[in-house]
């Protein structure tokens, strides 16, 4: 079960989002605040955050940013019902990985929050066959370590035997 955050200052976002997701199958938290965001951030990964770009107490790209660097895989999606271009664009540029215009419609939400959990799972399974090649591709040079080892031994052992039968 993937684990969602949502961060809103407004209850009826919280418990309306709340109920989509749920309804999906997902793990829901929320936060009214960026400090309480931040706290339940450190107690728990989520493997996406809902921000809004307004909240009572720091600005939404502020915790944006603070997320990031304390959770760099987790997917964060910006919602705002105060869009303008300089807030998407600091948005993307402080790694947001969507951004959602309010209102929004639920399917847009849902397809969103599918599309950005689905693309952290392709990346933690590419991350997972990188390790996964670089350890067989270890394996394979000590393999290939061992087989020159044990040639060279063989040799070592063939010259002195053959020394040995020279003096008898």
């Amino acid at each position: 079960m993937k684990d969602i955050l949502i961060v809103d200052d407004d209850e009826r976002i919280l418990e309306g989002l709340r109920s989509i997701l749920e309804s999906e199958g997902f793990s829901v938290d929320t936060a009214e605040t960026g400090r309480e965001a931040i706290e339940k951030s450190e107690a728990k990964f989520y493997n996406l955050v809902l921000l809004d770009i307004k909240l009572p107490d720091m600005e939404g790209t502020e915790l944006l940013t603070k997320i990031h660097s304390d959770a760099p895989r987790m997917m964060k999606v910006m919602i705002t019902g105060y869009p303008s271009l300089e807030n998407a664009v600091e948005s993307l540029n402080l790694r947001a990985d969507a951004y959602i215009i309010k209102p929004a419609e639920p399917e847009k939400v849902l397809r969103v929050v599918k599309e950005k959990l689905k693309e952290q799972d392709e990346a933690e399974k590419m991350t997972g066959e990188k390790v996964k090649g670089w350890v067989e591709s270890r394996l394979q040079i000590k393999k290939s370590n061992v087989r020159s080892l044990a040639d060279e031994l063989q040799s070592i052992y063939e010259m002195t035997r053959a020394e040995d039968q020279d003096k008898r």
